[in-house]
């Protein structure tokens, strides 16, 4: 893929200094973390390696990446590695995608506790998922399903939401066989969405019980009881939004599609179309206008405000398994699972065999395409002292 030619990292080094000066009374040790590791990212400040490639001899110098899971730079290689280690997991079954949103007027509410709303949303979307799946009514089996969390819109602004990837049908309670869906998408989706709703105003009203919620400057009025009930009265009365996407194919189509959402940050550097004099222009799909491409400028202050909106809690998780794919109970109903559709797979399809995961491009040689061969590793400081001998040395082609 090409370079893109504007970058977050461009935008902090140009404008951080004067953005943590301004935002100093808000910014915490994890926002500045942020800041630095993104800034730095496959700079000489981290080290790195020189690379050769056994094929055809070429050698280039490589910086390390900060691994900060907020840099749009260093998601591709994580996000490959995650992918290959899930291909053994596949079914060999269509796959269905569905969306838990919050309501907006939680947004203030889940900025000063992200990690008590966000574990509510993973807890609340797959209890939902779990029990409603279990209704003899709807599909009467048990379902395993992997959830993520984007807590983005795409003009940057708070939009928490879980993305539930869901193999179509689930193990009958006497785990002997494997039950198909009755409905287009599963599972109803305005079953879904009373159901989710219900669990969530619960969950929240037990955080404020057990004092887990905090409610500082303009949500102060909602520490009292009397008012915090009053609001979770009018956010149970409206109707939360719960999308299923058309269902998709099995094993063939599933990397493809987890990769477009288990790895993303807020902002990709593809996107930035524009920085200079102080502003930041990127696009954005309009979905309140059936998805139209627009283009939005933000001061490079307010661009790296709504960025670290979208900063999560330290050593928060944000892909998760749940059901018959949770980590306690993988090792043993996913190898059922497979056997009981062991006889439901067409052997005459050859799509329905997940691919081998690729070699990223990163770790090949430009020239021939060979796996590179790391030969040597440095430190900054060793970097910065062979420059000063020789200007080539920095060549990172």
């Amino acid at each position: 893929m090409k370079r893109p030619p504007f970058e977050v990292a461009a935008i902090i080094r140009a404008q951080g200094n004067s953005f943590r000066q301004k935002s100093r009374s808000w910014l915490t040790w994890l926002h500045l973390r942020v800041l630095q590791s993104i800034e730095h990212c496959r700079t000489a400040a981290l080290g790195g390696h020189r690379d050769e490639c056994p094929q055809c001899g070429h050698r280039a110098l490589f910086f390390h990446s900060c691994r900060n899971r907020h840099c749009p730079k260093c998601q591709t290689n994580a996000r490959d590695k995650w992918i290959a280690a899930r291909t053994k997991e596949l079914l060999p079954v269509r796959y269905v995608h569905v969306v838990f949103t919050l309501p907006h007027q939680l947004t203030w509410l889940t900025l000063q506790n992200k990690k008590v709303i966000y574990n509510l949303l993973f807890r609340a979307s797959a209890k939902t998922l779990l029990e409603v799946a279990a209704d003899p009514k709807h599909l009467g089996a048990d379902i395993g399903f992997l959830s993520v969390l984007h807590t983005w819109g795409q003009n940057l602004q708070p939009h928490p939401h879980v993305h539930c990837v869901i193999p179509a049908g689930g193990l009958s309670t006497d785990r002997h066989r494997w039950i198909h869906p009755r409905y287009p998408f599963l599972l109803p989706v305005k079953v879904l969405s009373r159901v989710f709703r219900g669990k969530f105003t619960a969950g929240l009203k037990r955080a404020f019980h057990q004092g887990e919620l905090s409610f500082p400057g303009k949500i102060k009025c909602l520490g009292e009881e009397k008012a915090f009930h009053a609001f979770l009265r009018r956010l149970f009365r409206q109707d939360w939004v719960v999308y299923a996407k058309r269902p998709f194919g099995g094993p063939e189509h599933v990397l493809h599609y987890l990769a477009r959402y288990t790895h993303r940050v807020a902002i990709s550097n593809h996107r930035i179309v524009n920085f200079g004099d102080g502003q930041v222009t990127f696009r954005w799909k309009d979905y309140a206008h059936k998805g139209k491409q627009r283009k939005m400028t933000l001061t490079a202050d307010e661009f790296l405000r709504r960025f670290l909106l979208h900063v999560l809690p330290r050593r928060f998780v944000r892909i998760r398994f749940f059901g018959f794919l949770a980590n306690r109970r993988r090792k043993e109903h996913l190898p059922l699972c497979q056997r009981l559709l062991q006889t439901s797979r067409r052997p005459s399809s050859p799509a329905s065999t997940a691919p081998e995961p690729k070699l990223p491009w990163a770790g090949r040689c430009p020239r021939c395409g060979a796996p590179m061969v790391i030969v040597e590793r440095l430190t900054a400081q060793q970097i910065y002292a062979r420059s000063l001998g020789s200007q080539s040395f920095l060549d990172t082609s």
